[in-house]
């Protein structure tokens, strides 16, 4: 059901319009239909009766409420926009933050937008994190990307969308939650909790950008490593959460892009992914650009559409997510 509005649509919102003047440099504005935001767990969250956080929302950016993170997720929601002309196919967005927090502002602004305009019905999940004493520990944010792509599968009928034909894109920490959602499907990671959970998860295709992968040394990515694993993780806990460690044949056709200039993340993450469904004979596409950056967006300084776009868009109609 439907949760009414709220501050988390309120933040919703504004983080969708956050790029919205660099959007209008790119392409005309976008209509969609008001943005629905759903708990992915008809009741408390699995795994919690050791959990003692309070939720909390942060601005980012002093003096911008727009740019906005959620710390010590409780109650993970899934938001959902329409295109005006659905193509019949989702994407589920998986937001970074360092498995420290979960942001809110490149994945859920222009990227959506250009989403959209592609005719997809846009999901964007907010998930727990690993250190916040849920049982589940480091597959925590796994079990809410699993019932995420449930609940769009559930819905997708009276949406108009193919339940076969949801993608997953994921961004930073986030691209570690959807790497491991693409080739972690066969696994419950969680008891059923209703019908929706009788329904796959293997999204249709993956799209990874920039993202956390590995958690192996010298390629890890320092903070999700330690929010995920601890200050003093073994070589067994590092290998089981290497999202490159664990991909089997039947992982879907995978899209990645990073910057080589980026400072946060090892563009190696990218590359051992890449290697990785290689060697399965996954159908894989890598693109890593000379510049960019960590969080490297829609558009570029001068505000034009950055080629990964065209790229992806070409790639998921190669696949037949969409024509």
């Amino acid at each position: 059901m439907a949760i009414e509005p709220n501050r988390r649509t309120l933040l919703g919102l504004t983080a969708g319009l956050a790029a919205a003047p660099a959007l209008a440099r790119a392409a005309q504005p976008v209509a969609a239909s008001k943005l629905d935001i759903f708990d992915l767990w008809p009741g408390p969250a699995p795994g919690g009766e050791k959990v003692t956080v309070t939720e909390q929302v942060i601005a980012r950016t002093p003096n911008d409420p727009t740019d906005t993170a959620f710390l010590h997720v409780t109650r993970p929601w899934l938001t959902m926009r329409r295109p005006v002309k659905p193509n019949g196919a989702a994407v589920l967005l998986i937001p970074g933050g360092g498995y420290r927090r979960v942001a809110t502002r490149k994945e859920g602004g222009p990227i959506d937008a250009w989403l959209l305009e592609q005719g997809l019905t846009v999901f964007a999940m907010d998930y727990r994190l690993p250190a916040d004493g849920w049982a589940a520990g480091p597959d925590v944010a796994l079990q809410d990307a699993q019932r995420a792509m449930r609940l769009i599968r559930a819905r997708a009928p009276s949406l108009g969308v193919d339940p076969a034909k949801v993608a997953a894109l994921g961004f930073s920490a986030g691209g570690h939650v959807a790497a491991r959602l693409a080739t972690q499907f066969a696994r419950e990671t969680y008891a059923p909790v209703d019908a929706a959970d009788k329904l796959p998860t293997r999204p249709f295709a993956a799209g990874l950008f920039y993202p956390v992968i590995t958690m192996t040394q010298p390629h890890a990515h320092a903070g999700s490593a330690t929010e995920l694993l601890g200050p003093s993780p073994s070589d067994a806990q590092r290998l089981a959460q290497s999202a490159e460690r664990q991909v089997p044949a039947d992982t879907p056709p995978t899209f990645i892009m990073a910057p080589a200039d980026d400072a946060t993340v090892p563009v190696e993450n990218s590359v051992l992914m890449w290697q990785a469904l290689r060697a399965q004979k996954v159908p894989v596409e890598a693109h890593l650009f000379e510049v960019g950056g960590h969080g490297m967006g829609l558009t570029g300084p001068d505000g034009k559409v950055l080629a990964w776009t065209g790229l992806l868009d070409a790639f998921f109609k190669r696949h037949g997510l969409y024509a």
